[in-house]
């Protein structure tokens, strides 16, 4: 999938904030029989970031996929200049975005797996709090349930980063507007409003089963992340890999698949 921006179609969807082009790609599409796991990025994904490890997912699990970008990421709409994301912007991607991008792409009979990174995990939770119904399963990566002192420390390195170094040139290869990608996520992680941000009072509607994986090393987060959602919502299995940073899937990637395929296996036959 390294050429996935050559692949990609943009689907128009409607949203309480308005007419988005939301970039989006579908894996084994002609697997009509088999489940659909949805890809939820984090907070500077998109489709071309994730590279080839959901098609190797994808067929490893032998399902179907749907990856998109979020409204300002990759090839997706990019967020004007001077927007700021709302700190609720995490829920409004669950309750609103999500939804409005299934409905453009004719899934309203889908019951999908959703698999997300990061801030992904975040709302692939806020999701499954909303709309138990709509979704079968969720597995998440590094989520984050509430905020700690280690996510905010690193977010403010990675803005010096982005200032001082190329950031802006990398982040180019994945988004058509970098500046939209990063200081959207940036400024709303750093906006002292978000300090308080906490989904945990979600969590004891989720009724589908949960993975959580968490990387040890996770430099945005530390196991409580995870733990935290066992806490609440006993269905979860943790996952909690070694030699891991705040990216499962690019570090530890079979790991990651293998967790999947376990996890799915059992909730199959349970």
């Amino acid at each position: 999938m390294s050429d996935t921006r050559a692949k990609t179609a943009l689907a128009t969807v409607h949203t309480v904030d308005g007419e988005q082009r939301i970039e989006y790609l579908w894996l084994f599409p002609e697997k009509t029989e088999r489940d659909l796991i949805v890809f939820l990025h984090e907070g500077l994904g998109s489709v071309s970031m994730w590279k080839d490890w959901p098609a190797q997912a994808c067929a490893a699990l032998n399902m179907r996929g749907l990856v998109f970008s979020r409204y300002g990421y990759g090839r997706s709409t990019p967020r004007p200049a001077g927007e700021k994301w709302p700190v609720d912007y995490l829920h409004r991607q669950a309750t609103d975005a999500l939804p409005a991008l299934f409905s453009a792409l004719g899934m309203e009979r889908e019951r999908p797996i959703l698999f997300g990174h990061s801030d992904g995990g975040s709302i692939a939770l806020l999701y499954a709090a909303n709309f138990p119904a709509r979704v079968k399963a969720i597995a998440v990566a590094a989520p984050h349930i509430f905020v700690e002192d280690i996510t905010i420390v690193n977010i403010e390195k990675a803005r010096q980063t982005y200032l001082e170094t190329d950031l802006p040139a990398k982040l180019g290869r994945y988004h058509q507007d970098a500046d939209s990608a990063f200081w959207g996520w940036n400024d709303v992680w750093l906006n002292p409003d978000f300090r308080a941000w906490n989904i945990e009072a979600r969590l004891s509607r989720i009724t589908c089963p949960i993975l959580a994986i968490q990387g040890e090393d996770d430099e945005y987060g530390t196991l409580e992340q995870i733990r935290g959602i066992a806490r609440h919502a006993a269905q979860t299995r943790l996952r909690a890999i070694p030699a891991c940073g705040h990216s499962p899937h690019r570090d530890r990637p079979q790991v990651v698949i293998d967790a999947l395929r376990d996890f799915l296996a059992i909730e199959a036959n349970a």
